[in-house]
């Protein structure tokens, strides 16, 4: 347990700070179905979520856990699952249920190698664009990624804060290396810790109307068995939660729902940056990569050269100013990824000539090395 009062040092892996994160958030309702990497965090929960009066449900699969988390969330408990990439995929029409009805929850992602079942106990970052755009249809949900096992706690928390304020799931992408990588961390303490939970009505039941726009676009969310009475449904609908079919509703709704997340950038897009001052060669990077890339840096400085790293921590909603801003600067850019060239892509969207901006790409289950991004960054 994380001590109300003091800070504790602990030996943690990824996959254990994860859990430490989701507890200190107020989490206390996980469903869902063991999967190699992450079943430590079902493991873990299975037995920490009863102490404190929390519920875990192993499901029969990954489609009927979302759905147990969606109906815990509309119940007013904070929840999450945790899955892997043949999971995740199961996952994503109940996801897509949970953008349209605005139901906060968690969605951990632990990356293996893929397609399919591929390679269960090695890392990769191939699920970073189904993480985006899994769910059909034009939808808005924020994506975050972890590096250390810190970060596994910090940004699980953030996690849940940025689901609770916006009515949004997020989605945590790990991956192998991170969730079985141990380091010793020093936790804060519970009374250090920002925890944000989701506006309840201030209204009587009669007059609450549960998907009303207000300033934020965020309506205050009412928990069922509470008094308050709505419908809830994956249609598009109205203010009163009723399928609509008249277009200045559909539009309404839509651009609501875009809406709160666009005038939340300011805090949703993190990014963090490492020697950056006068960097003119940059790693862009994610994930467990982001690690290896610090450190290439340090070595690639060591050399004369002078490299600098931004380190995403939200993918989606793209951080584009933070890049733009990096590319203006920088006369190349590496982006070293376990996939194909998934967020190279996107880098090279905002690009746009600004700068040179090469890849390098590892697809066989093996993480990619300091020694390999400093070697790039020699060549370039």
């Amino acid at each position: 347990m994380i001590s109300k009062v003091s800070k504790k040092r602990l030996l943690l892996q990824g996959n254990e700070a994860i859990v430490e994160g989701a507890l200190a958030a107020g989490c206390r309702f996980f469903a869902g179905y063991p999967i190699t990497p992450a079943s430590e965090i079902s493991e873990i929960l299975s037995v920490r979520l009863p102490q404190i009066d929390g519920t875990f449900i192993q499901m029969e699969d990954e489609i009927a856990g979302m759905g147990a988390v969606i109906g815990a969330s509309l119940a007013g408990v904070k929840s999450m699952t945790a899955t892997s990439g043949p999971g995740f995929s199961l996952m994503q029409e109940n996801i897509g249920f949970a953008c349209v009805s605005e139901v906060p929850c968690v969605v951990v992602n632990v990356m293996r190698g893929g397609a399919s079942t591929g390679l269960p106990t090695h890392p990769a970052q191939g699920d970073v664009m189904q993480a985006r755009w899994g769910t059909h249809g034009d939808h808005p949900i924020i994506v975050l990624a972890v590096s250390t096992v810190l970060d596994c706690f910090e940004i699980t928390v953030r996690a849940f804060n940025l689901s609770e304020k916006y009515r949004v799931p997020v989605i945590l992408l790990s991956d192998e290396m991170v969730a079985h990588t141990r380091e010793t961390v020093i936790l804060p303490s519970l009374d250090e810790i920002e925890v944000i939970d989701r506006i309840s009505p201030s209204m009587p039941p009669d007059w609450y109307v549960p998907y009303k726009d207000n300033s934020r676009g965020v309506p205050p969310m009412a928990a069922f068995g509470q008094g308050y009475r709505y419908h809830v449904t994956g249609l598009v609908h109205n203010a009163h939660g009723f399928p609509t079919e008249r277009p200045d509703e559909i539009k309404a709704f839509t651009n609501r729902l875009f809406r709160k997340i666009t005038q939340g950038f300011h805090e949703i897009q993190m990014t963090r940056s490492f020697m950056m001052e006068d960097a003119e060669l940059t790693v862009i990077a994610y994930g467990s990569v982001a690690r290896s890339a610090r450190r290439a840096v340090i070595e690639a400085r060591e050399q004369g050269i002078k490299a600098g790293l931004l380190q995403l921590i939200t993918l989606f909603p793209f951080p584009r100013h933070a890049v733009e801003i990096v590319l203006r600067q920088s006369r190349a850019v590496l982006v070293p990824e376990m996939n194909m060239g998934q967020i190279s892509r996107e880098v090279k969207q905002v690009n746009q000539g600004i700068s040179h901006v090469e890849k390098y790409n590892r697809i066989d289950g093996r993480l990619i090395t300091p020694d390999e991004i400093c070697l790039s960054l020699r060549k370039l």
